[in-house]
């Protein structure tokens, strides 16, 4: 069963329903739950901003982005980011779905933790790290209802303790492989050259984002 949250649904076709199974097949519960808050909430971004997207690519780019952190799909070497890329990119070519929408879907999802870059790229690329942001970081928390976040999270509950959790899923699809995370340069350069420059931390961001638990 699909649920419309302000005219938003999950897209009722044969491509959204096999991306639905493989990876609620493939991921915990916490994982696929948000991932999907993720569509929910890019594609009401989406809606409120008055940008034209595909929701079959925004859903397959939102529930494919933390595919990487997946053992079945992780990498030796390759960013999770790229891993969780590259299972889209595999799943939509069997499916033969246009080179053109395959390259959107993989940018999206290699570029979610990358910010400041996303918003000026295509809609999918933009409302794919914006529902991440929302429901990871709680960035644009205040942009959404209380009726509209309550209702995505009734239909995809985050769980118990869901901060804690989301950052230990992190940290267990990427401990093998740390090379992998080397971080923005430009926060190095800073740390190297002023004394008082406190670099941001991702966990602490989330832990003391609006959401509750």
């Amino acid at each position: 069963m699909t649920f419309s949250i302000e005219g938003i649904s999950i897209p009722d076709s044969k491509l959204a329903r096999e991306v639905t199974e493989l990876v609620r097949d493939t991921e915990s519960p916490l994982l696929f739950h948000h991932s999907s808050r993720v569509y929910y909430f890019g594609a009401l971004a989406g809606k409120r901003r008055g940008l034209k997207f595909d929701p079959e690519l925004l859903y397959a780019g939102a529930m494919f982005h933390d595919m990487g952190l997946m053992h079945q799909h992780s990498s030796p070497c390759e960013r999770f980011e790229v891993d969780g890329a590259n299972a889209a990119r595999d799943f939509l070519e069997g499916r033969g779905i246009a080179q053109a929408d395959i390259d959107t879907v993989w940018t999206a999802i290699a570029l979610h933790t990358t910010p400041g870059i996303p918003q000026h790229m295509h809609p999918v690329v933009a409302l794919v790290t914006a529902g991440v942001e929302m429901d990871v970081l709680g960035i644009a928390y205040d942009e959404y209802d209380d009726a509209v976040r309550e209702a995505v999270v009734q239909t995809h509950p985050r769980g118990d303790h869901f901060k804690e959790n989301i950052i230990q899923a992190f940290y267990d699809g990427i401990w093998h492989k740390p090379e992998t995370t080397f971080g923005n340069v430009k926060a190095d350069v800073l740390a190297d050259k002023e004394p008082h420059f406190h670099r941001g931390n991702f966990c602490n961001v989330i832990r003391r984002s609006h959401w509750a638990s």
